[in-house]
Parts: C-alpha cells; structure tokens; sequence
C-alpha cells in the first residue's frame, strides 16, 4: 500500500504546510506548472517524486520532467499530464491515446479546479487536485491524498488550505 500525496499548478509557490503534507506521504506527485524548481527539490529532499512539466514551466523544468508520466503503481495503470480536459471532453493531445490504452487513474492539472470523477465509458478515475500555489483565480488552495492498495484507490482526503 502508498499513500499518496497529489497536487499541481504550484507556480514557484511551496510552504511549510505543503510539506508537512509531503512528510506524510510514501510519494508525491505533481501534475505541472511547477514553476520554480525549487519546489521540485524541497519535495525530492524528503519523499520519491513524479511530476510533468506544465504550460508556464520553462526548459529546466521541461529537461527535468516529462509532458506525460504513464507508470504502474502497485497494479494501478497512472498516467499524469499537464492538460488533459475532463470526462468526456478531453484534450486532442490525449484522446486517442486514451481511447485505445486508457489507464486505471487519469490526473490534470492546469484548470485549477478541483475534480474527481469517474469515466465510465473509459473505465477509470479522473483526478484533478486544483491549485495549491498562490497565482490564479482559484479561491481556496487545494491537493488531494489517497492510498493505492493493489488495484484499489482509496480512502481520498481533500487538503484544504487558507484562502488566498
């Protein structure tokens, strides 16, 4: 079993709080738009790290991380993007891929928006953990934890921080 520890769109920003957060958990993925990285590194300094780059993400980043991050985790099919749109509008950059190989768990970032959802055409679970950084239009600063035991994804926390 992982607990895992989800978030995006930190835009240079990571605190105390977030990585109080990173401590807890067994891995830590982000979906893009790091933004500096020395929010990569903080991580990396206390837990295994799996990221992509984002759209404001600048070539250390992009050298750094790929734009698409597909791995099993215990007998979970994940694959992390940056953009990825929602069930059933889904981006032209990931739709056929996902068509014909969709993964068990599907994660964006990039919208800010806090999402999980099913696709039960597809056959998978769509995350989205909103924005934990301080930059854009989002309210309330967001990440999301679960466990993967197996084939199973469970016990999902919302992590809810101040508003901006």
């Amino acid at each position: 079993m992982k607990k895992i520890l989800l978030l995006s769109d930190t835009h240079s920003y990571i605190d105390d709080q977030i990585l109080k957060h990173v401590q807890q958990a067994d891995e830590v993925w982000h979906a893009g738009d790091i933004g500096d990285l020395i929010v990569t590194d903080s991580i990396k300094m206390l837990k295994p790290l799996k990221a992509v780059y984002g759209n404001i993400d600048d070539a250390k980043a992009r050298t750094e991380f790929p734009l698409h991050n597909r791995f099993l985790c215990e007998d979970v099919d994940v694959w992390i993007t940056h953009i990825g749109g929602y069930p059933p509008k889904y981006n032209n950059r990931v739709r056929e891929t996902l068509t014909t190989n969709p993964p068990d768990l599907f994660i964006c970032g990039h919208s800010h928006i806090l999402k999980v959802m099913p696709d039960k055409k597809m056959n998978l679970l769509h995350m989205n953990p909103g924005a934990v950084g301080k930059h854009g239009f989002h309210k309330v600063r967001t990440m999301l934890r679960f466990k993967i035991d197996g084939k199973q994804i469970k016990d999902l926390e919302i992590i809810e921080f101040e508003k901006r």
